[in-house]
């Protein structure tokens, strides 16, 4: 159960710290150095807690979903924060 609450929060965390990079990512142009050091920013982070935690390495594809998710959530806010500012 404690393994099963680690693992489930891991996920979460990596969801939340990726949204804003996700939400900045959106203000540069594609493939540009800044929008690769975004994408690849909470890596470190994720991989140092998922060490610290104990978590075996069969779980890096929750995390690495959880990343990728919190990233496409956060272009999402920026792009509609965006769109209803254009709009009187």
């Amino acid at each position: 159960m404690e393994g099963t609450i680690l693992i489930v929060g891991l996920v979460i965390f990596s969801l939340i710290i990726s949204v804003p990079c996700g939400y900045i990512r959106q203000n540069y142009p594609k493939y540009s150095f800044m929008w690769f050091l975004l994408i690849h920013l909470p890596i470190p982070f994720i991989i140092l807690l998922r060490l610290k935690a104990g978590i075996s390495w069969h779980f890096i594809p929750l995390t690495l979903g959880g990343s990728v998710a919190g990233k496409i959530l956060g272009g999402v806010v920026s792009r509609r924060r965006k769109q209803n500012a254009k709009t009187p």
